[in-house]
C-alpha cells in the first residue's frame, strides 16, 4: 500500500471587501443593519448561480465586518481556493457582477500575491504603478475596473492625494469622479479575458464520471454534491496516519458498492485520477485487472471511498447535537427561503416533490455555509456533516441499484492528455495572445534566419535595469532596428552619471562617460583640454581591445567561433597605430568572427536540444515574436544525446 506523506501546501486565499458609498457618518447599529440587509439581498440574488457550484475548498461568503481604524464597516468575505484557480476568477466575476447589480457598492479584491488583478494586466499598466504605491487604488464600481491615479506632482490635482489613498479617500474619489478613474481598455480586457464565459463556463468546468461507490457515499452525494470536493481533498492530502483508518473500513463497507454517476470539477477529477494508489488488502477493496472495461470506475470509487472514510474517522459519531440545529434555528432562514421563492429559485417545481426537496436541501446547505456561517466551534466539519446525513437520511440500496441501468453517460477525459501543441495553444489563449499561424512547407524552405539575429539585436537595444529587460509589446508588428549610438547611450545611463553630475573624480567614471554618443550633449561647457583627454581615453580603450584580440588569437578560444571567409588584410584597415596593435601577434592577420552566424547557430542548437519542449531559446524567441519551423533534422546534439536501446 502506498503511503504518501501529506503535501505541505500554502493555503491560497482570496479576500473581497464590499463598501457602501457615499461613505457618510451613520449610526453604527443602523449601518450594521443596512449592510446585513445587503448581504441577504446579494446572496439571494446570486443563489441560482452559487448554490450548485462545487468549490475546491471553501465557498463564496459574506459577513458583516465592523470598522477598524481608517477602514469603515463593510461586507467581507474570504475563500480558500486551494489548487483550483478557477474558483478565484469565478469570485472575481461574482464581485464584478455585484457592483453592476448594486451600483452603490464598491468592491476591492486581493489574494496572497496582493493585487493579482494588476498582475494579470502587468503588460498594460502605466509606468508609475508598482507594488509600492498600488495600495487602495484598485476597485470595482458599477461593473467596471477602476484604478485611482497618482498625480505627477504633489498637489497637481486637488482631489488626488500624493500618497496611496486611505479607504475613505478612495471611496470619496470613486463617488465624486467615477469617470476619471476607469482603467484603460487594455487593462479591462486583460481582466475580462479571465472571467469571459461565466456563468455558462461553470458547466464547462465540470466532469461527470462513473464511480463504483459504497451506497452510503452515493446517498450523501445526492444530498450534498459539493462534499465530493472534501472527499477528494482528504484522499489527495492523505498521510500514513490517515490511512490507518482505511485498513479496515467501518463506515463505508466495500460490500455495499454500486455504480453511480458523480460530478467533479475538472481539477478534482484530475487530482483523483493522477495519483497512483494501491489499497490495503485488509480493506476489502479489491481491484479488477486494468484491462477490465470498468477498471476506471472501480479505481475512482476506491479512491473516493478512502477519502470519505478518512473524513469520518476524524470525528466522533456522537458529536454535539447543538451543531445540527444551527441552521434551522436561525431567524434569517424563513426570510431567505421566501426571497428564493420570489427569485424563482425552485423553477415552478411542486412543493414536496423529489426535485423540489433536492433544491431545498442545496439551498439549506448554501445558507449555512455562505449566509449564516456559524462560529467555528459550532460549524460542522465535512466528516460530521457526512455522518449527520447518514443518520438522518434513510436510503435503500436496492433502489439505488435500480438506477445503475439509467446512468447518464460519462464525459470524455481526453482533456487530461493534451499534446504539446494543444498545451501551447491553451497557454497562448490564457495569456491573451493570438495563436500563431502554422508555418507552411514552402515557408520552411525559404525561412530567413536573419530574423533571429535581427530580433536579438532589437532585444539588446532595449533598456535593461534591475527589474528586467523591456520587450516590445507587439514584436510581430514593430519594425526591427538597431541603433548602436542609442545602445551606447543607454549603457552610459546605466553604468554611471555624467562628469558634471558626479561627486567623484574617479577615472572609471570618465571612462564610461566617453561612451556617451548623444548628439545633443552640450560640449560647449568642456574645454579643449577635456576634449583631448576624452579622445585620448577613447584611443587607449581601442588599444586595449586590440591587444586583447591579439592575445586571444593565439589561444584555442577563437576556434570555437565561426569566422568570416573573406577579409581584407589587416594592414589595409588599421589606423596609424597598426604596428603597435599587430606587435603582440607577430603581424598575423586575424579573421573577424561572424557574430550573426555564431548567434544564430548557438540559438538553433539550444532550440534543437529542447526536443520540442519549453526552454530558454524558445521562450526568448517567442517573447520577441519569432516563430521557428519544426525541427526536421533529428540528428543528436551535444546537449541532448539520444537513448540507445
Amino acid at each position: 500500500m502506498e503511503e504518501n506523506m501529506k503535501l505541505a501546501t500554502v493555503e491560497d486565499t482570496v479576500e473581497y471587501h464590499l463598501f457602501l458609498i457615499p461613505d457618510e457618518p451613520r449610526d453604527p447599529e443602523k449601518h450594521k443593519e443596512i449592510l446585513q440587509k445587503y448581504i441577504e439581498r446579494i446572496m439571494t440574488h446570486f443563489a441560482p448561480m452559487l448554490v450548485p457550484y462545487i468549490w475546491q475548498n471553501q465557498p463564496f461568503n459574506l459577513k458583516y465586518k465592523p470598522g477598524k481604524g481608517d477602514v469603515p464597516a463593510h461586507m467581507f468575505g474570504m475563500t480558500k481556493f486551494g489548487d483550483n484557480i478557477e474558483d478565484e476568477w469565478f469570485i472575481v466575476y461574482v464581485v464584478k457582477q455585484i457592483t453592476k447589480e448594486f451600483p452603490e457598492l464598491v468592491a476591492r479584491i486581493e489574494d496572497n500575491d496582493g493585487e493579482f488583478l494588476l498582475i494579470e494586466a502587468a503588460d498594460f499598466l502605466p509606468k508609475w504603478l508598482d507594488p509600492d504605491n498600488s495600495a487602495n487604488r484598485v476597485f470595482f464600481h458599477q461593473g467596471e475596473l477602476c484604478i485611482i491615479p497618482a498625480p505627477r506632482k504633489p498637489g497637481a490635482v486637488s482631489w488626488l492625494p500624493s500618497t496611496p489613498p486611505t479607504i475613505p479617500q478612495a471611496l470619496n474619489i470613486i463617488s465624486t469622479h467615477p469617470e476619471k478613474i476607469l482603467a484603460s481598455d487594455s487593462i479591462q480586457a486583460a481582466v475580462n479575458r479571465r472571467i469571459r464565459g461565466y456563468p455558462e463556463k461553470i458547466q464547462a468546468s465540470l466532469h461527470r464520471a462513473h464511480c463504483f461507490l459504497p451506497a452510503g457515499i452515493v446517498a450523501v452525494l445526492k444530498q450534498r454534491p459539493r462534499l465530493v470536493a472534501a472527499g477528494v481533498q482528504a484522499f489527495y492530502l492523505r498521510d500514513p496516519i490517515d490511512l490507518r483508518a482505511c485498513r479496515i473500513f467501518k463506515t463505508f463497507l466495500p460490500e455495499t458498492r454500486i455504480m453511480a454517476s458523480v460530478t467533479f470539477t475538472k481539477c478534482l477529477y484530475a487530482q483523483l485520477v493522477q495519483q497512483r494508489f494501491v489499497p490495503d488488502r485488509r480493506s476489502g477493496y479489491r481491484m479488477p485487472p486494468p484491462s477490465h472495461p470498468q477498471y476506471r470506475a472501480h479505481e475512482l470509487g476506491m479512491k473516493l471511498a478512502h477519502g470519505f472514510e478518512i473524513l469520518c474517522s476524524k470525528c466522533s459519531p456522537h458529536f454535539s447535537d447543538s451543531k445540527k440545529s444551527v441552521m434551522t434555528t436561525s431567524p434569517l432562514w424563513a426570510g431567505f427561503l421566501e426571497s428564493l421563492k420570489k427569485n424563482d429559485y425552485f423553477k415552478g417545481l411542486i412543493e414536496g416533490s423529489a426535485q423540489y426537496q433536492a433544491r431545498l436541501e442545496m439551498a439549506k446547505n448554501y445558507f449555512q455555509l455562505s449566509v449564516n456561517r456559524p462560529e467555528s466551534s459550532l460549524a460542522l466539519s465535512p466528516g460530521e456533516e457526512i455522518l449527520t446525513l447518514l443518520q438522518t437520511t434513510p436510503f435503500d440500496i436496492e433502489e439505488l441499484k435500480k438506477e445503475e441501468a439509467n446512468l447518464p453517460p460519462e464525459d470524455d477525459d481526453q482533456w487530461l492528455d493534451l499534446s504539446p501543441d494543444q498545451l501551447d495553444q491553451l497557454l497562448q489563449e490564457a495569456a491573451g495572445k493570438k495563436e500563431a499561424e502554422p508555418i507552411s512547407k514552402k515557408e520552411e524552405q525559404n525561412y530567413d534566419l536573419t530574423q533571429v539575429s535581427e530580433s536579438m539585436k532589437a532585444f539588446i537595444s532595449k533598456v535593461s535595469t534591475h527589474k528586467g529587460a523591456e520587450l516590445p509589446r507587439e514584436p510581430s508588428e514593430a519594425p526591427i532596428t538597431f541603433d548602436a549610438d542609442s545602445f551606447l547611450n543607454y549603457f552610459d545611463k546605466i553604468l554611471g552619471p555624467r562628469p558634471h553630475e558626479s561627486d567623484s573624480d574617479d577615472l572609471d567614471d570618465e571612462d564610461f562617460e566617453c561612451l556617451d554618443s548623444d548628439d545633443d550633449l552640450d560640449l560647449k561647457t568642456q574645454g579643449t583640454g577635456e576634449e583631448a583627454s576624452l579622445k585620448g581615453t577613447l584611443n587607449d580603450l581601442k588599444s586595449y581591445m586590440a591587444q586583447m584580440d591579439q592575445e586571444l588569437a593565439n589561444t584555442s578560444i577563437g576556434k570555437s567561433f565561426t569566422t568570416q571567409k573573406q577579409m581584407e588584410p589587416l594592414s589595409q584597415t588599421t589606423s596609424n597605430n597598426s604596428d603597435e596593435e599587430d606587435s603582440g601577434a607577430g603581424g598575423s592577420v586575424m579573421t573577424p568572427v561572424d557574430v550573426d552566424l555564431n548567434l544564430v547557430s548557438n540559438i538553433l542548437e539550444s532550440y534543437s536540444s529542447q526536443a520540442g519542449l519549453a526552454g530558454p531559446a524558445s521562450n526568448l524567441l517567442q517573447s520577441m515574436g519569432v516563430q521557428l519551423p519544426d525541427n526536421t533534422d533529428h540528428r543528436p546534439t551535444r546537449l541532448w544525446p539520444p537513448h540507445h536501446d
